[in-house]
C-alpha cells in the first residue's frame, strides 16, 4: 500500500512538487468524517481541509475548501463568488461533475477547473492536508502551493464561532 498513488499524487510527482502522503483505514464500521480522519493521521483538525462543491444561481459550479470541523456559510460563499445565492450540489452529481466520490473529493485534478476558494486562514498554516482524490488517502502540502495549483483564492466562507 505504501507505493499506491492516486491521480493527484501522480500529478504532483510529475510537477516535482513536494507533499506528504497520509493514509487512514477505511471500511463500513470506520467513520470517515473529517475529524476522525484528522485523528487517524495525527493532524490537528484545523489543518485538515474538506472539499465541497456548490452551484450558484447562474448554474456555475464553485469549489470551497474549508477545515473539516467548520461549516460552510452559503451566504458568504455567494458573496465571495459574486452570486445571488449558492447551494450544495446533490451528492449524486459529484462523481459525474468532478470525477470524485463523496469523501474522496480533492481540490486538485477535477474533470474540469472550477472557481475555487480556500478558507482564508489557510495562508497562515505551515501545511494543509486535503484529500488525495481517494477515500483513505490524504496529501499534506504547503498552502501557497495548493492555492497556486488549484488556481484558488482565499475568502472567509465559514460560519464564525462567535
Amino acid at each position: 500500500m505504501a507505493d499506491f498513488k492516486t491521480n493527484v499524487m501522480r500529478f504532483l510527482d510529475q510537477k516535482k512538487i513536494k507533499y506528504i502522503s497520509h493514509q487512514y483505514p477505511v471500511g463500513d464500521d470506520i467513520p470517515t468524517d473529517g475529524i476522525t480522519v484528522a485523528n487517524f493521521i495525527k493532524k490537528d483538525p484545523s489543518t485538515v481541509y474538506k472539499t465541497l462543491v456548490t452551484v450558484g444561481a447562474s448554474k456555475r459550479n464553485y469549489v470551497f475548501v474549508i477545515p473539516v470541523a467548520a461549516q460552510l456559510d452559503l451566504k458568504k460563499c455567494a458573496k465571495a463568488a459574486g452570486e445571488k445565492n449558492i447551494e450544495m450540489i446533490k451528492q449524486k452529481e459529484l462523481l459525474p461533475l468532478t470525477g470524485y466520490i463523496h469523501g474522496g473529493c480533492s481540490p486538485l485534478g477535477m474533470k474540469k477547473p472550477f472557481k475555487t476558494f480556500f478558507q482564508q486562514d489557510v495562508s497562515s498554516l505551515e501545511t494543509v492536508t486535503v484529500s488525495a482524490g481517494k477515500i483513505g488517502h490524504q496529501i499534506e502540502i504547503a498552502p501557497a502551493l495548493i492555492l497556486k495549483l488549484a488556481n484558488a483564492r482565499t475568502a472567509d466562507v465559514i460560519f464564525s464561532d462567535n
